[in-house]
């Protein structure tokens, strides 16, 4: 018997839901009443607030478990994560889908387990099979909508695109985490179109072979923070397993919770880079690799691509691992690595 349905109702979800269900239901009412959905409604943050917390208390097995049994006097506010930091990692602002479409996470979030299915190898292999599926039209959206974007730039209107893109980089830098990922997708288009830029140089001259040493690089660089995120999350996992049965269970982890909460939100962000580098990096090849266009024109669209890469990277702050994610107030949530 559940003493409180408020976060169920809240969710529109029922009390038996599953830990997929939940997922769901927070990801689409998240969407809809995120502020960045609603500019002019005053209530917008409080009301993303409300559903981020229903969602933190319900999507935690423990933190369920009492609130079923004691309702909100079961809850410790205390280590509360802030909503748009749960809702910005896992599933990015709408802000952003034309750049990066949906993250791979929140994709992930949102698959139910099929009941048909009960061995997990089986619905893992599902699963991957879902999101090639998914990644493959995410990424021919993307390919199309900055084709879309750099036209203006091809056809000349260099003054235009300009104003267009610092107006853009600075409607984009006002979502959660907007600055973060501004910088991600600045750095990517700004790498990649040097890199299409040097080969119009002399053959395996050293500006073309810097280009693509760092790009190589950073791609292996970005490949291990997202490793290095999701081992930390696992570690902070297994330290709560660790916990079960001991005295003093549930304070010990509210220690470990409350200590790890900046964390959490990196790892999560280093996965997310991870999977925004990758997708941009095939959708600005496809771009600049156009075979349906003249030469001419994959080398405007290059140069575009770099403009609009230098604008967003200038919004605030030259692109860093270590200040790529900020809280609102603008402090970094620090890590080891620059680059």
């Amino acid at each position: 018997m559940v003493k409180d349905t408020t976060f169920y109702d809240i969710l529109g979800v029922s009390v038996d839901a599953s830990s997929a269900e939940i997922k769901k239901a927070y990801y689409l009412k998240a969407k809809v009443v995120h502020p960045d959905k609603n500019p002019g409604d005053p209530k917008a943050a409080d009301n993303f607030q409300i559903l981020g917390e229903a969602y933190q208390i319900l999507s935690d097995p423990q933190k369920r478990e009492g609130y079923d049994k004691y309702g909100k006097e079961g809850i410790t506010e205390e280590i509360m994560l802030d909503p748009s930091a749960v809702f910005g990692m896992l599933f990015g602002s709408e802000l952003f889908e034309d750049y990066v479409g949906q993250l791979a996470l929140a994709t992930l979030s949102s698959f139910e387990n099929e009941d048909d299915i009960q061995d997990k190898e089986m619905q893992q292999q599902r699963n991957q099979e879902k999101m090639k599926v998914l990644q493959k039209e995410r990424d021919e959206k993307l390919i199309t909508n900055l084709k879309i974007r750099l036209e203006t730039f091809v056809e000349g209107q260099e003054n235009e695109f300009t104003n267009w893109a610092q107006s853009e980089a600075r409607r984009l830098s006002t979502a959660a985490f907007g600055e973060a990922m501004l910088h991600t997708i600045g750095y990517i288009y700004t790498r990649k179109a040097a890199r299409e830029l040097g080969k119009d140089r002399r053959y395996m001259k050293v500006p073309f072979l810097a280009e693509w040493v760092r790009d190589k690089g950073h791609l292996m660089k970005s490949q291990v923070m997202a490793a290095s995120g999701a081992v930390s999350l696992i570690q902070i996992q297994e330290e709560l397993k660790k916990l079960n049965g001991v005295e003093n269970q549930e304070e010990s982890m509210q220690k470990i919770l409350e200590d790890k909460k900046d964390s959490m939100l990196q790892s999560l962000w280093q996965i997310n880079v991870l999977d925004i580098e990758s997708t941009l990096s095939r959708v600005c090849q496809a771009v600049l690799k156009d075979p349906s266009v003249s030469r001419d024109v994959l080398k405007s669209r290059a140069k575009g691509l770099k403009k609009l890469g230098t604008i967003f990277q200038g919004a605030k702050a030259a692109y860093s691992r270590a200040n790529s994610l900020r809280h609102e107030d603008d402090k970094a949530i620090t890590t080891g690595s620059t680059s």
